[in-house]
């Protein structure tokens, strides 16, 4: 497209540079910008351009432009502002999506920027109206249409306009009175009490009483009175008469228009397919309520100007008011523009669109205008959070036909490939302990083993009230929080299940179900120690990726190899997996081109492997829609600009992250709908509504209502208090109202710890008493404790002391601020959490906790006396100054007396009485603290917290 600075109204320049709403107003046929403080504020007479930036979680900043027509505007007028809307997409690069927006039938996605509605004001400014002079209030009545988004028109004052379909609004000088027809929803209710309450902050200053007048009670009450006074009295309604309005736009076959020279010309096709889009023309759409202007890329700014002018026309001369019309440019078609063909790529080549962005770009910078919006952001990088607390307690099934079996603690992150697992993990919430419960489903499991485990976790959540949060999710598509929760995660080839081994059999496939002396190869994957994977792939060189590192073992003989693209906190995940997989041999090491020939043997031989950094799915913008199933058709409304009042109780939604979905349930959905959550979610996923190639085996989240973990909420400013609150939404809306515009505060009741299966989260066999991060039974727990310890430490400790061996997790809240005690109080508990804590089976110390890297370090230390002399005198340094630094916070231990060991480990049988168990090191001279820990303090505690506590574990000091 040809740009020249001639093309581009100095008003318009440097728009689009940060995220927000711009707008301008047509004067004198000149874009003029407004200021923020008249931001929704619209007058009938005028025309108006509106600019939408939003930034990406890519960083990228995206472009939606309308323009919006009075009533009363000029023709004139409203030539000028399409216009602009082309120029102000070239400003930009050329990439916006344009839309005509006409008073009264504005789209959802432009009433969604001015919650919670929009009221044109008789008058303008451009076109010689006299703007309305503030003088004595003026009853009006309007009429509130819309279950998302509210379009409010003002209408005549007369009991002929009510109707029992609709919701009306009566503005009076002392009072505003919501009319809601008798066959008005709910949720139609509910808007239009924004719509009261806007209307009172604006013309009122918030100072004037509110009353609701539902359709039937007649004189039941003072307000109803009141309000069928202002009308003459009651008298019965008339039936509701179809207006120009109410009419539906005739639908018809699209019709394809190619623009040339202003005129259009039809073509005629039998099929639509992008085909016949030519790159170096403009061609417009016809679908009946949407009319679409297609651009390509090598057109001129005059032919999307002469593009545009001839939608518009098309529009006015077959008398279509309410058609919207939509300017696409090619390479950056909306999902509705695309769907109206019967063939279109999944994907584009944008590559010329970048091109052209560059070159708007460099001409403008040559103006010495900011230009950064307009260039191609780099993606950012952040490493995913899980958003949930990882300190709770797991429990893990396997599944075998129709039952479920319990897995020991030292089996529940080993699962097999063939079958299907059930897990209920129980952890702190904000004020109460929440739960999710979730499904994993091999990639080779039995299909019947599929629906029962859906099946079996169902009833787990139905047996616990719907409290709980579900999960579905498939092998090799596991959300961040299933991995956090698991920390150390192991897939095995092969199955364990009846059903499996059957299936085998029957259909002569080889079992090859995991053997400790059989060759295995696993690949190696995570980000740190609290979240790492092993999963066993084919024992051949073609599963090598140079982005991974992977574990070989055959019997005594066990490889790890590093790929070239591999970091050293990849290699670090390697070691620890080592200690779960192979903890007792020696490994050789193997650098990706210089393996040993016995490598590569084990392997059946060297062959091709992908060399090509492997980039990670990210986390898309989220998309939240409004979901009606009925029949086994699922139809779907995109919620924009959504916020958490969107989310009514009587509805279920969908929360679109594309790498996984969240389906939200109200508390005032039927038990019959509630029971449609998964198939909703199964079905969005097939639907695949935004075209955007979604998974069929993304993970599906069931949220329910009240209980929403903070994985969901994250994507909202959450308030807990509304989602607490009884009645339906128009019920809640209406208290919020009358309680100053803040949710009545609703105290939940707190929920006892719940397990499934007739067991407590507090069994009193060893296996159910704690969770490991490995699957070793010798391993320290992690981070379950007992519901003894718990209901103690909720008393009396701190979260910065809590017990945790691996670092810790992106939530570190374990208890309500109310339930946690200040310091003060610690101390003189200590000696009670020490007398407790002793009585506890502790597991025994194991020298494979510590990373194999530590543990040469340590080896090294012993055998080097010099060393050892060095750090004893730093030590002695160290000790001058009585302080310990942990984690860049000083911690005074001044005048702590020495003790021996054996006074002061964790099973000692004549415990010290009132020292401070979170320093149980301290009170050790420096030579045993060196012998216990291979380390002198200062080195000690150079650590982070979390390798100080493992050391610490390891020889029963924590």
């Amino acid at each position: 497209m040809g740009v020249s600075m001639r093309d581009l109204d100095p008003a318009l320049k440097g728009a689009g540079q940060k995220d927000g709403l711009e707008i301008w107003r047509i004067e004198n046929f000149n874009p003029v910008p407004i200021p923020q403080s008249s931001y929704g504020k619209f007058f009938t007479g005028d025309s108006y351009v509106i600019l939408k930036t939003t930034a990406s979680k890519s960083g990228a900043l995206r472009h939606d432009i309308h323009y919006w027509l009075g009533k009363d505007t000029t023709q004139d007028e409203a030539g000028v502002a399409a216009i602009k809307t082309v120029e102000l997409d070239a400003v930009l690069g050329g990439r916006a999506v344009q839309y005509r927006e006409v008073q009264g039938h504005e789209t959802e996605k432009f009433l969604s920027y001015f919650k919670p509605c929009i009221i044109p004001q008789e008058g303008g400014a451009a076109s010689g109206f006299k703007h309305v002079e503030a003088e004595e209030h003026k009853t009006r009545l309007f009429v509130c249409k819309g279950k998302h988004v509210v379009n409010v028109k003002e209408v005549p004052f007369a009991r002929s306009t009510l109707n029992h379909d609709d919701i009306f609004i009566l503005d009076t000088e002392s009072k505003i009175f919501q009319f809601n027809g008798s066959n008005s929803s709910i949720q139609e209710r509910a808007k239009a009490l924004e719509v009261v309450q806007y209307i009172k902050d604006t013309y009122h200053d918030g100072k004037c009483e509110v009353a609701s007048i539902e359709d039937g009670k007649l004189m039941a009450d003072s307000e109803s009175g009141e309000f069928w006074g202002l009308f003459g009295g009651f008298a019965p309604l008339p039936r509701k008469t179809v207006s120009d309005d109410d009419k539906p736009v005739a639908s018809h076959p699209p019709k394809l228009l190619c623009v040339e020279d202003g005129k259009e010309k039809p073509i005629e096709t039998d099929s639509l397919t992008k085909e016949l889009l030519d790159t170096n023309k403009c061609y417009i759409l016809d679908c009946g309520l949407e009319v679409f202007v297609w651009t390509g890329r090598n057109t001129s700014l005059d032919e999307r100007k002469s593009a545009s002018g001839a939608s518009d026309e098309l529009v006015r001369s077959t008398n279509r008011p309410k058609s919207q019309i939509i300017r696409v440019i090619e390479g950056f078609e909306t999902v509705m523009f695309r769907s109206k063909f019967d063939s279109w790529p999944q994907t584009t080549n944008v590559t010329m669109s970048e091109d052209g962005r560059g070159k708007v770009a460099a001409l403008l910078k040559r103006q010495g205008l900011d230009v950064k919006g307009l260039l191609k952001a780099d993606p950012v990088k952040e490493e995913p959070q899980p958003y949930i607390d990882c300190t709770g307690h797991l429990q893990v099934w396997r599944v075998n036909g129709q039952e479920k079996n319990l897995l020991a603690a030292t089996d529940q992150s080993k699962f097999y490939s063939g079958d299907c697992y059930i897990f209920q993990y129980s952890y702190p919430g904000e004020d109460r302990e929440e739960h999710l419960i979730g499904t994993w489903i091999g990639k080779n499991s039995v299909e019947g083993e599929r629906a029962s485990a859906l099946t079996l976790a169902r009833k787990m959540v139905e047996s616990m009230k719907f409290l709980p949060s579900m999960a579905r999710i498939y092998e090799g598509s596991e959300p961040i929080q299933f991995h956090s929760i698991l920390q150390s995660f192991i897939v095995y080839k092969g199955g364990l299940s009846d059903a499996y081994k059957n299936y085998t059999a029957e259909k002569e496939i080889p079992d090859e179900t995991y053997s400790e002396n059989s060759v295995a190869l696993f690949r190696i994957q995570g980000s740190g120690p609290e979240n790492m994977q092993a999963i066993q792939v084919d024992s051949i060189a073609s599963s090598l990726n140079s982005s991974h590192c992977y574990i070989l073992h055959s019997e005594s003989t066990v490889f790890t190899w590093s790929g070239n693209l591999t970091t050293s906190d990849d290699q670090e995940l390697v070691e620890r997996m080592l200690d779960l997989i192979k903890p007792d041999l020696q490994c050789k090491p193997q650098r990706e081109g210089a393996e040993s020939e016995q490598f590569w043997e084990l392997l059946g031989g060297k062959s091709e492997y992908p060399t090509q950094k492997i980039a990670r799915d990210g986390e898309n913008d989220p998309h939240l829609f409004s979901c009606n199933f009925s029949e086994g058709n699922l139809k779907v409304t995109e919620i924009h600009n959504f916020s958490q009042d969107d989310l009514m109780t009587e509805d279920i939604f969908v929360l679109d992250c594309h790498s996984e979905i969240f389906v939200w349930v109200g508390q005032q959905v039927d038990p019959k709908s509630r029971m449609q959550a998964l198939p909703i979610g199964e079905k969005f996923l097939e639907s695949d509504f935004l075209l955007e190639t979604l998974s069929h085996v993304a993970p599906i989240y069931i949220v329910m209502e009240g209980s929403e973990p903070p994985f969901f909420t994250r994507f909202f400013k959450w308030d807990s208090a509304k989602s607490a609150m009884l009645g339906n939404s128009f019920q809640r809306k209406l208290a919020i109202m009358k309680n100053g515009g803040t949710a009545p505060l609703v105290k939940p009741k707190r929920r006892a710890s719940v397990s499934y299966g007739g067991r407590s989260s507090g069994l009193p066999e060893k296996s159910q008493r704690s969770r490991s991060m490995s699957v070793s039974p010798d391993r320290v727990r992690v981070r379950g404790r007992s519901p003894a310890f718990n209901a103690l430490a909720a008393t009396f400790e701190s979260s910065n002391v809590r017990n945790l061996s691996t670092p810790p997790p992106m939530i570190r809240k374990l208890y309500p601020k109310s339930m946690t005690p200040d310091s003060a109080t610690l101390a003189p508990k200590s000696s009670a959490i020490s007398s407790l804590t002793s009585t506890f089976e502790r597991p025994s110390a194991r020298d494979n906790l510590i990373p194999r890297s530590l543990k040469g370090s340590t080896d090294t230390a012993k055998s080097n006396p010099e060393r050892n002399s060095d750090t004893e005198n730093s030590t002695s340094s160290r000790e001058e100054s009585n302080t310990i630094q942990e984690d860049g916070e000083a911690e005074d231990v001044e005048d702590l007396p020495v003790y021996p060991y054996e006074r002061v480990n964790t099973a000692s049988t004549d415990p010290m009485p009132g020292i401070d168990v979170t320093k149980r090191e301290a009170y050790l001279s420096p030579d045993e603290f060196k012998e216990r820990l291979k380390m002198a303090k200062n080195e000690f505690y150079k650590l982070p917290r979390w390798k100080q506590n493992k050391l610490k574990m390891a020889v029963q000091l924590f």
